[in-house]
């Protein structure tokens, strides 16, 4: 039985030309490659400022100390996510506090955020699972309403588009990946866009250990004394990775293009199956298709997991319901039935095989091997 990978990149030979570019010049960290990465990026996002970053991680981080969040604060945020979200928060300082999820889509349920809301709360932190937006346009009217900033996790949602809004626009920040699986990729990395320009100010310093002063400044102007005045982190990303994310905006569109048809492709043949529910999308969107992910009734998720991989269909899990994960039950006290919606979508959900070159083929046969399991349960 030929096997069936989740995922397969789709970089070649422009990658490494603009690779072999950077390595025959002088500066492999932090420099003009990163900028025109930068200019490129903001542009696609229609934002007055990027950043490239270390990780979509390190965005979050950047944002929540630049706005000045910290120890003794809460940020609101979805439990059906990457536990990278949270850890962010408590990287900070805050404390997470989660609210549940929409049944259909399995994002953030903007109706149930407003009662979260404490005197200690500072900010919002939506994830667009999937790639689906969430209510940004609701989320901005309580954020303005009790004073709170938004963070975007817009790590699946590059493309995304709802009510009009693109990532970062109705947010003070938006913050990417660019992981090995996302749908620009450097292996690892990421980025952050904003419109505020004094807040770009204050995540440029905390991007690099809050120098004034970077090396490829040192290199272009000669060397000048460097000062510290805000605590900062190791967040740049090198010249190496922007040079392979650049050949990247030529394909972007094409790519979505593509993984919209392969999306459609496996609605009409998973759509009806009995025992599986697609996540739903919203009206007035343009959905960034990152993956494309089932929800299992009628059999245990694992047993479908195991089932499937066994058939040789390469599949993960996009996510488990994190409250309950270790650390932050032991941290916080989060129990079984605290948050029913995340936790039910956690333990039926399955990411299958998904990548804009993937074979139409494929998802025939990963309709016909998931069929055959379902129906022999």
């Amino acid at each position: 039985m030929t096997p069936i990978p989740f995922y397969r990149h789709d970089l070649g030979q422009p990658e490494l030309d603009a690779l072999a570019k950077v390595l025959a010049g002088p500066i492999l960290t932090t420099g003009a490659t990163v900028a025109e990465f930068e200019s490129r990026f903001a542009a696609l996002l229609g934002r007055r400022h990027a950043l490239a970053v270390t990780s979509c991680t390190g965005a979050l981080h950047m944002s929540l100390m630049a706005l000045g969040i910290g120890p003794g604060d809460e940020v609101i945020t979805t439990p059906m996510t990457f536990v990278a979200t949270a850890t962010a928060i408590m990287e900070s300082g805050a404390t997470p506090v989660f609210v549940d999820v929409e049944p259909d889509t399995g994002n953030l349920d903007a109706a149930l955020v407003g009662a979260a809301v404490t005197p200690r709360t500072k900010a919002i932190l939506p994830v667009h699972l999937y790639g689906l937006m969430c209510d940004m346009r609701a989320l901005r009217e309580i954020a303005d309403a009790h004073g709170l900033a938004i963070i975007e996790d817009a790590a699946h949602c590059i493309e995304g588009v709802r009510d009009g809004a693109r990532p970062g626009e109705l947010g003070d920040t938006a913050c990417f990946s660019f992981f090995a699986t996302k749908n620009m990729t450097c292996g690892e990395g990421g980025a952050l866009v904003t419109d505020d320009d004094a807040l770009y100010e204050k995540l440029k310093l905390i991007r690099l250990h809050g120098m004034t002063k970077t090396a490829f400044d040192r290199h272009q102007e000669g060397y000048s004394h460097w000062d510290v005045p805000v605590l900062g982190w190791k967040y740049n990303l090198s010249n190496i990775d922007a040079a392979l994310l650049l050949p990247q905006f030529d394909r972007i569109a094409g790519n979505l293009e593509r993984r919209h048809a392969l999306a459609e492709k496996y609605i009409d043949r998973l759509g009806n199956l009995p025992g599986v529910r697609v996540p739903q999308s919203r009206p007035d969107t343009v959905h960034a298709r990152h993956l494309f992910t089932i929800w299992i009734d009628g059999m245990k998720r694992d047993d479908a997991l195991a089932a499937l991989r066994a058939a040789g269909v390469e599949c993960v899990v996009n996510y488990r319901a994190i409250h309950l994960m270790t650390l932050l039950r032991e941290r916080f006290g989060f129990k079984p039935g605290d948050f029913p919606v995340a936790e039910a979508i956690g333990e039926k959900t399955i990411s299958l095989p998904f990548y804009p070159r993937m074979p139409d083929s494929h998802i025939d046969e990963v309709g016909s091997r998931l069929t055959q399991i379902l129906l022999s349960r």
